[in-house]
């Protein structure tokens, strides 16, 4: 603010503007709505001042315009102003009066988006500009000639009303095309709040559509869903001292303080609660314009049939028609309503059945009958009657369409009324930016997922609210699936599921995470592994819907949490524990041979002494055809590696990938003992998945020539990784949280399992595999997980004999990871 501490010398008319300014923004008191009209209040004696100072010429008037004509300024704010004149004063008149008053602003250094115009040139440029129109809307006299400006805004109003059937298709377009390039506010985790979609911008548009009479937004929640937007900005202004509107990440704690919040996630919840009733009711007015302009541009055409004809009712009005949907439940005019004799008051079901006709027909829930619905519907009994069951299956078994109704149902508060813990995970934001949405929205497109894999289960339903339900536990402190759990339970019993099936749907919901998290890192090779998971799943049953539920949840997330990949290992360990639990006995891995090519890249590594390497892609896709992911790229890169054993290869070849920008995924470890001359000579293969960057593969005579260079030390892999990870893009504000290293309660027989959790970075591996060998144990397998920034590697060791390492040693030797690491 300390272009505000300027001296009285340097203002040309009101002293003591900016110290009186700065006392206001400061005062802790007065803050929000009076706040902001204070400021407004002083700004406006100050550019009167400053206007009369100047003597200006009869005919002349300061207007300010925009979001300070609607007397809100933010501490950062520009000062939207018009200086108007009837074009009667000498043009040199007027240059000096605009001069007197725009420097005193800069000088003062406050932003200023200005204009000198006549009423016909601001009228033409509103006709051509739809921002400028928008702006002279909200068109407030400051100083000068009182009559001009409410000529000008009549004029300016008249327009927009007789041209509303152009006017608002453009902006409406003008919307769209800023929600596309800004993203929807509700669901950002740095969201600007103006630009984006349920943001100012929004929110101002909605008053230019009530100004034009052709529609009207709803209004409940609406202005205090714009003070909410309005005062977080006002604290992001003066924690910044920025004119900013974008909520970095690093300011939200700072904005909640400011506005007495518990801490930033409080503050998100409240924006985006905010930006979602601007959002419906942006939604609900567009539908509400597009239905009248459509039925305007229909009405010459009907006359005109009516008129040939010779028909029609009196007034030349068709009849509206009503096309029956559901008990109780009708179509008109393209959206869902109530029937005539619908009774709310005695039928419960109605609210689900309303919104399940809506949603299988794809049409708009009515906002005033959902309003009527919360108003005078009778509440459910619990458990509830089979038939509002099977009316939420409905619903969430219509795919896409369900996301708009269960919308409307929200805004309303039907949803919280039906399930009452949804209100924990309502507006909840998620601060892992592997997600796409905030939890209550999740929950429900991952319901929109499952609805497409229906097909693949025995029990749909049980799929649909397992999905809905997966992430309800995210409302409570501790493990989100060990809650949600209990919450499930209770919730599936309120809707009437009985306890079979109410098991079920908690025992998926405790389990949600456990297959992918099992495929991507544990060694499905240890029976210890396979046998764990269907000891937790119990029946096939239940493996199948959580197969379905793994992948809905993951699509639900976001790009970055399914692939090909993802579903090849989650299909190959749904086959192996479908096979345990149907009575199949476990292969031993260690009675496992080689492969023909691991044993042919073996021998050869044998009889040169040198490393010998096969790498190509391998062509299987997704194993379930019927996947959503199941696309045409290739799950990988296999790469086999055969060298004599010897100290230091996990590194060497981990920075060896790093540096050909290869992504391990997953890598196994074995010693090969094969006959020679002189006996037996032991071989180290190593079996890696693996995927290029940037999508082109290195020669496999390049990998070779580094690996040998690595293995001998005229490659220094630590310095070449030292500078990539020196030039790999950082957040500005961000710091990554330290790594955490913990042993796994794997129960494996076969190796002691390492977990190590860290920040994805160039050559992670490489720095783990050192770690591991200045500790002296040897790795039998690794598995690689990546989400977003965060890598998660999972690794099986032993002692160099091959026996497992005592706790006391495995302990220790996760303490030496984390500071290897740190």
């Amino acid at each position: 603010m300390t272009n505000l501490e300027v001296s009285a010398e340097n203002e040309d008319a009101g002293p003591g503007y900016a110290a009186a300014r700065l006392l206001l923004l400061h005062e802790k008191e007065r803050s929000g709505p009076p706040r902001r009209t204070a400021l407004a209040r002083l700004t406006d004696d100050w550019l009167a001042a400053l206007f009369a100072a100047a003597a200006p010429p009869r005919g002349t008037a300061l207007v300010a315009v925009g979001g300070y004509g609607r007397s809100e300024l933010s501490p950062r704010s520009d000062l939207d102003l018009l200086l108007l004149h009837d074009g009667t004063a000498d043009k040199a008149a007027i240059a000096a009066l605009a001069d007197r008053i725009w420097y005193p602003v800069w000088d003062l250094g406050l932003a200023l988006d200005h204009s000198v115009r006549t009423p016909a040139e601001a009228r033409t440029t509103a006709a051509d500009d739809l921002k400028v129109h928008l702006g002279l809307l909200d068109a407030r006299p400051l100083a000068g000639d009182a009559g001009l400006v409410a000529a000008l805004r009549t004029t300016v109003l008249a327009d927009w009303r007789n041209q509303a059937p152009k006017r608002l298709p453009e902006l409406d377009a003008l919307c769209r095309e800023r929600a596309e390039r800004a993203g929807e506010l509700q669901f950002l985790l740095e969201p600007d709040l103006k630009e984006a979609r349920g943001g100012l911008r929004d929110a101002q548009a909605l008053r230019a559509v009530a100004a034009s009479w052709l529609a009207d937004a709803p209004r409940e929640g609406l202005d205090r869903a714009r003070r909410r937007l309005l005062d977080t900005r006002d604290a992001l202004h003066l924690v910044t001292g920025r004119a900013t509107d974008r909520l970095a990440l690093q300011e939200q704690d700072a904005v909640a303080a400011e506005l007495g919040l518990l801490d930033a996630d409080t503050l998100l919840r409240e924006v985006y609660e905010a930006a979602r009733t601007i959002s419906y009711a942006t939604d609900v007015t567009w539908r509400e314009v597009n239905r009248v302009l459509k039925a305007r541009s229909a009405r010459p055409r009907l006359r005109s049939l009516l008129g040939r004809s010779g028909g029609g009712r009196s007034g030349g009005k068709p009849p509206i028609e009503r096309t029956p949907l559901a008990e109780g439940v009708v179509e008109m005019d393209g959206e869902v309503v109530l029937a005539r004799t619908a009774k709310p008051e005695r039928d419960p079901v109605l609210p689900l059945r309303a919104a399940a006709a809506a949603a299988q027909s794809g049409l708009p829930l009515s906002p005033h009958a959902v309003r009527h619905l919360a108003a005078t519907a009778k509440p459910l009994p619990v458990p509830w009657p089979a038939e509002a069951r099977e009316e939420l299956v409905t619903l969430l078994g219509a795919g896409e369409a369900t996301v708009p109704v269960w919308e409307a149902l929200e805004a309303e508060g039907i949803v919280t009324r039906l399930l009452p813990d949804w209100e924990r995970v309502r507006c909840r934001p998620q601060r892992n930016p592997v997600h796409t949405w905030t939890v209550d929205r999740h929950l429900v497109e991952t319901a929109v997922r499952a609805a497409s894999l229906t097909r693949r289960v025995g029990r749909p339903d049980l799929l649909l609210v397992a999905a809905l339900l997966h992430d309800i536990g995210k409302g409570w402190p501790g493990d989100h699936s060990v809650a949600g759990e209990t919450i499930a339970r209770d919730l599936a019993a309120r809707v009437g599921f009985d306890r079979t099936d109410t098991a079920v749907v908690a025992t998926a919901v405790r389990h949600h995470l456990l297959l992918v998290e099992t495929a991507t890192r544990r060694d499905l090779d240890d029976p210890a592994t396979v046998q764990a998971v269907a000891t937790a799943v119990g029946t096939l049953g239940t493996l199948e819907l959580l197969h379905a539920l793994t992948e809905a949840d993951a699509l639900a997330t976001g790009p970055a949490a399914w692939s090909s990949w993802r579903a090849s290992l989650v299909a190959d360990l749904v086959k192996r524990v479908a096979g345990v639990l149907a009575g199949e006995p476990l292969p031993d891995p260690e009675a496992a041979a080689p492969s023909a090519e691991q044993e042919r890249l073996a021998i050869e590594a044998l009889r040169t002494g040198e490393p010998v390497l096969a790498l190509h892609a391998r062509d299987e896709h997704a194993a379930d055809p019927e996947s959503d992911a199941s696309a045409p790229e290739p799950v990988g890169v296999e790469l086999v590696i055969a060298l004599p054993d010897q100290p230091g290869v996990l590194p060497a070849v981990a920075g060896v990938l790093a540096l050909h920008r290869l992504t391990v995924r997953a890598a196994d470890l074995r010693a090969v003992d094969l006959p020679t001359g002189l006996g037996t000579g032991s071989v180290l293969v190593l079996d890696w998945r693996v995927a290029a960057e940037y999508g082109s593969l290195p020669e496999a005579a390049r990998l070779r020539a580094d690996l040998v260079r690595a293995l001998d030390g005229s490659l220094d892999i630590s310095a070449r990784l030292a500078e990539r990870e020196a030039a790999y893009p950082r957040r500005r504000g961000l710091t990554a949280p330290p790594p955490r290293v913990t042993v796994a309660a794997a129960d494996s027989r076969l190796a002691t399992v390492i977990e190590v959790r860290a920040q994805d970075a160039p050559g992670l591996l490489h720095r783990i595999g050192r770690a591991l060998e200045g500790a002296a144990v040897r790795v039998r397998s690794a598995h690689v997980s990546t989400l977003g920034a965060n890598a998660v590697d999972t690794l099986y060791v032993t002692r160099p004999d091959g026996s497992l390492l005592p706790p006391e040693e495995a302990v220790d030797l996760a303490r030496t990871l984390e500071t290897a690491l740190g």
